[in-house]
């Protein structure tokens, strides 16, 4: 449903990536009428309602009148609010889901029926029209019911689906990616800083390589490994970089990074995680 009207979705939990998701939806042209934002925050809600989003803090708010429904609580508020939202849902409105962790599977016993469920792993960048976002279907979701949450995100960045088994890898890769690269850009500022760089035009010269250089990952199609070739000539500078990157286990403490956050990704979708 990339088209001029997409679907309508009621969002429960409104912070900074239920948040982000409804700034994005925004900037990128849906109608705010079609978009419903539930929290018991006010402050959250009113630049939202500001830009004539409907707001409110009654969980049946989000169903009325919806294609779908969004929960963007904390993994281990789920219980409480799936359990409340349950009463309310419509008959057959699908779930789409962007609690970390926490399985289709589980969110159906919570619910207490057999409803569609549709888990997405987004990120605040989706607030940029600029996320990676990553959709499953739960046993009770129809390949439409999967469409629907695909073509929404795509509307705020790329969107593809995935098996359910690879969601806490996907949020571990992608889902805290977004934390790992601007530690990259900050550090990379850093070592312009002491190099003699002034601090705001490092931070500036640092930030547009990782963005562009993402780019060209993206859209020339080569392996990052052949294009960090392209610029590493024989005795130069960017070997001599490099050189010191492997040395310090660079590469060995992202891959460690992916690792750890997919493994709290998997402790966030047990019983024992999530309050239940």
């Amino acid at each position: 449903m990339t088209t001029a009207k997409p679907c309508s979705v009621g969002i429960v939990g409104a912070g900074n990536m239920g948040g982000s998701l409804l700034h994005g939806l925004l900037d990128a042209g849906v109608d705010p009428a079609r978009l419903t934002a539930v929290d018991q925050r006010l402050d959250i809600l009113e630049p939202l309602a500001a830009r004539g989003v409907v707001t409110g803090s009654e969980l049946a708010l989000a169903c009325d009148s919806r294609d779908i429904v969004l929960v963007g609580v904390k993994p281990q508020s789920a219980p409480g609010v799936l359990g409340a939202l349950a009463e309310h849902l419509l008959q057959g409105q699908p779930i789409v889901s962007i609690m970390a962790g926490v399985t289709t599977d589980r969110i159906v016993e919570m619910i207490g029926t057999d409803h569609p469920v549709v888990r997405v792993m987004p990120q605040t960048l989706v607030r940029l029209q600029a996320g990676a976002t990553a959709v499953a279907g739960g046993q009770h979701a129809t390949a439409e019911h999967v469409k629907m949450a695909v073509d929404l995100f795509a509307l705020v960045g790329s969107s593809v689906e995935v098996a359910e088994s690879l969601l806490d890898a996907v949020t571990g890769l992608s889902g805290s990616g977004p934390a790992y690269v601007y530690t990259v850009i900050e550090a990379l500022a850093d070592g312009g800083v002491k190099a003699g760089v002034p601090s705001e035009t490092a931070l500036q010269l640092a930030a547009q390589t990782v963005a562009g250089a993402g780019r060209m990952v993206l859209e020339a199609g080569d392996h990052p490994a052949a294009l960090r070739d392209q610029v590493t000539s024989p005795g130069g500078t960017t070997i001599a970089g490099l050189a010191q990157l492997e040395a310090a286990g660079v590469r060995h403490a992202f891959i460690a990074a992916v690792e750890a956050a997919t493994q709290r990704s998997q402790e966030l979708g047990r019983p024992e995680e999530d309050g239940s």
